[in-house]
């Protein structure tokens, strides 16, 4: 293997760690320290040098993070909201589009250059958002059901675009007719073929693959790189295809555990895309143009949260709703960099308007990213000096209370033992959550299911550990229930875990077991050891 791409490898994925890890000292978001790492490497100290490799790994990368995109999109999560969703994404693409334009020609670019800024402002980024609304425990809540929607008709918006951008590579500089309907009959073709299948193939070999956690992660995998290839047969962009490949696995019931096998895989995908990206920008051209990228990033902050303010505002939706959905479309998408980076290899555009979108970008998530971690301060403080009137939006809070689990009992793993408990609890009027990685054991079961690994702390959270007045682990993984014993003592939560091995007791109660669920003959020489020595200490003690 060549030893300047294992450098270069190296540096990229050293470079993201030790820049993330400060960010993360100062919250700001993971892909805007990956940005930040490239520009330190690449135009700061020109260490990093951008090669084929690198680049084809990074091509990977952004596959995977358009895979991501599309599985966070589940359409049964939105329906409530579908009316608000289409009107606030489309209504924000034509006013920021018009909006970006007409600074863009202010700023004296050219009209090439003007379209081609003022799409990249019009896109919100749905990797940053959801991350920050699921670290904050607001992704189920009303508003951020409204802005997932509001991301969806985005990246369709975006998918549109995309397939002009593949018509212009068909035709070169001339967009002809021809090549633009075979750009959209092939989109089309593909958003119909995965949409079908997402309906009526994927889900019984999806169900059959998920009761193996290592296999239904490949599958997804090669789901996404076969729908991949798909588009490059109809001469679409592989970003088309892995978006579209990601929407159809997150209509399955199965997208949540998908997107979290596939996220580590992700994450370093991602990390090396943005480094590169980072890396391989013009920053003596982006600082030259310090002045109109702020320009640009202040409509941005304060432009796209206006415009929503005042659609959501006027849909009947409460002021505070209104407010915290508008925050959340205040950057850029990484839709953004994807695009402009397209025109550049198009040579429809110069290497300064993709620097200018990175200055732009690199402003405006980290700035947003703090909005969104603060909304409720931001809403209060805007709300007290009545900023917010002339919108229109009610003075009320529509937000429901978000279903929380408590006072419930968990119960891990349903094997024969983990059935019969969930079975014998629900019998005696207890609220009962059951646990597993395999679909098809929860079929049948009384009460409520949940598909995912208590491995992860996002499926701990979404049981409600903390508030559950008991935990049980009917697994016989060992290394899974010493970390949820160890978890449950860390919360102070009772659990009893399944001691299939005698040998794994003294260990399971070190960690911090409560109670031991034993086989019957090796728990009843465990307890008649247990009784001789108690009875032979009380000798002892009385001689």
């Amino acid at each position: 293997m060549d030893d300047h791409f294992l450098r270069s490898l190296g540096l990229t994925v050293i470079g993201a760690a030790v820049v993330a890890a400060l960010g993360r000292k100062l919250r700001v978001p993971s892909i805007v320290a990956y940005l930040l790492a490239g520009l330190l490497l690449g135009p700061a100290t020109g260490w990093l040098e951008v090669g084929d490799d690198l680049a084809m790994i990074s091509e990977a990368g952004i596959a995977l993070l358009l895979f991501l995109v599309g599985l966070e999109l589940s359409l049964h999560k939105i329906r409530d909201v579908g009316k608000v969703a289409v009107a606030a994404g489309l209504g924000q693409v034509v006013f920021t589009a018009i909006g970006g334009y007409l600074v863009c020609w202010a700023l004296g670019f050219s009209p090439r250059e003007g379209l081609f800024l003022a799409v990249a402002l019009t896109f919100s980024s749905t990797v940053v958002v959801v991350k920050l609304l699921d670290e904050k425990g607001h992704l189920g809540s009303l508003y951020g059901r409204i802005a997932v929607g509001i991301f969806l008709v985005q990246d369709l918006v975006v998918i549109g675009v995309l397939t002009v951008m593949a018509g212009l590579a068909r035709g070169g500089d001339n967009l002809r007719l021809i090549d633009l309907g075979h750009a959209f009959g092939g989109m089309t073709l593909l958003l119909a073929a995965t949409l079908a299948a997402s309906r009526w193939v994927l889900p019984r070999p999806f169900a059959w693959a998920a009761r193996s956690p290592g296999m239904v992660f490949i599958w997804a995998l090669s789901w996404c790189f076969l729908v991949v290839l798909a588009a490059h047969g109809l001469g679409l962009s592989l970003e088309i295809g892995a978006f579209l490949a990601g929407l159809a696995l997150a209509q399955l019931p199965y997208n949540e555990d998908l997107r979290r096998r596939v996220h580590p895989l992700m994450n370093f995908f991602i990390a090396v895309f943005f480094v590169t990206l980072g890396a391989g920008m013009n920053f003596d051209g982006a600082l030259r143009q310090i002045g109109p990228s702020l320009v640009l990033a202040v409509f941005v902050l304060i432009g796209n949260p206006l415009i929503f303010m005042f659609i959501i505002g006027r849909m009947g939706y409460g002021e505070k709703t209104a407010f915290s959905t508008s925050v959340t479309v205040a950057q850029i998408s990484e839709f953004s960099f994807i695009f402009v980076a397209a025109g550049v290899t198009a040579g429809l555009v110069g290497e300064s308007v993709l620097s200018i979108t990175g200055l732009v970008g690199v402003i405006t998530i980290a700035l947003s990213a703090y909005m969104i971690l603060y909304s409720d301060a931001l809403y209060a403080w805007c709300h007290r000096w009545k900023l917010l009137q002339p919108f229109g939006a009610a003075d009320t809070d529509d937000e429901e209370p978000p279903a929380s689990r408590a006072g419930h009992i968990i119960v891990v793993g349903m094997n024969a033992l983990g059935r019969e408990l969930v079975r014998r609890l629900h019998a005696r009027d207890e609220t009962v959550l059951a646990i597993d990685t395999d679909p098809a054991k929860l079929d049948g079961l009384p009460g409520d299911c949940m598909l995912g690994n208590v491995d992860y702390r996002a499926v701990r959270d979404e049981a409600g550990l903390p508030a559950a007045k008991l935990a049980v682990s009917a697994l016989q993984i060992e290394s899974t229930n010493l970390l949820f014993a160890y978890h449950c003592r860390q919360l102070g939560v009772p659990c009893a875990i399944h001691a299939f091995d005698v040998s794994l007791m003294e260990e399971l109660v070190d960690v911090g077991a409560d109670y031991l669920i034993a086989p019957k003959i090796e728990g009843a020489l465990a307890q008649r050891r247990h009784l001789l020595e108690s009875a032979t200490t009380r000798e002892g003690g009385a001689s």
